[in-house]
Parts: structure tokens; sequence; C-alpha cells
């Protein structure tokens, strides 16, 4: 008698559903380049609102403005604005929407990666080389990036 294991994840096999991980790579570079994008304005429309004293902690402020939009969209639609731009967005390992809990963590997973050089250096070989495109980040909460089908 053989035992049969049931499946670890709901997510899209990337070998017989490679339309769900096609060019997510690449998309989720220009959808970190959007949002990176609109952390600088959003920052720099808040700095007036400290009376200027930002333009002496602009990366600090930097920092937490996109923590919280990171975390709040995630959270919100399991996408940045720059994700769903793009049109992908991240899914739990059972397939569902990221929880508020799995957002800050991916979201504090992604800071401690951008801060320490050679864990992005990780991150971005995993994504390049896993099946599923996953990050460090995405690879530690069993999480994944996907292209959103119609």
């Amino acid at each position: 008698m053989t035992a049969t294991m049931a499946p670890t994840t709901a997510l899209p096999d990337p070998t017989r559903h490679p339309d769900f991980y096609a060019s997510v790579n690449r998309k989720r570079l220009l959808a970190w380049i959007a949002d990176v994008t609109l952390v600088v304005i959003l920052s720099l429309i808040a700095t007036p609102f400290t009376a200027f004293t930002a333009i002496f902690y602009f990366p600090v402020l930097m920092v937490v403005i996109g923590f919280l939009y990171r975390w709040s969209t995630l959270a919100g639609g399991s996408a940045t604005w720059g994700m769903r731009l793009m049109a992908i967005e991240l899914r739990e390992g059972d397939g569902l929407r990221l929880s508020g809990q799995t957002a800050a963590l991916h979201t504090l997973g992604y800071y401690l990666s951008m801060a320490i050089a050679p864990l992005q250096l990780v991150s971005v070989i995993l994504m390049v080389v896993n099946p599923r495109k996953q990050g460090l980040s995405d690879a530690v909460l069993g999480t994944a990036m996907l292209n959103r089908m119609a």
C-alpha cells in the first residue's frame, strides 16, 4: 500500500500552468520602479507637513511611508499599486490573498533584504532559478507572485 501525500500548496504548478509565472520577474521590476516613484512622491508631499524638518531625515521618512504603503496595499488587495499596474499579485501558499499578518511579514522581509545587500542578492538569484519565481521573502513565507488572470 502506498501512501499519497496531499499537496503542500494550492499555488498553480509552474510546469502545468506556466502562464501564471510568465514574465513575472520583469513585471515585478517594473512594479518596483513604479512603487518607489510613488513613495518618493508621497514623501515629498509629506515633507511640508513636518515643517520641512523631513529634509534632515528624508530617507527615514521614505522608509516609514514605504512600509505603510506596501503593507496596507498588500493587505488590502494582495498587490501594491505598481503590482496592480503590471497585473501581478502576491498569493499565500494556499492560493488565497495575503492576510494582514503575511503582508506585514512580507514587507518586513522586503525591507530586511533591501537593507542587507547579500540577502537582496540571494533574493534575486532565487527569483531567477526558482520555478515559481519566488524571492527570499516569498520562499520563507510560502508566497508567490502570479500574473492576474482576466
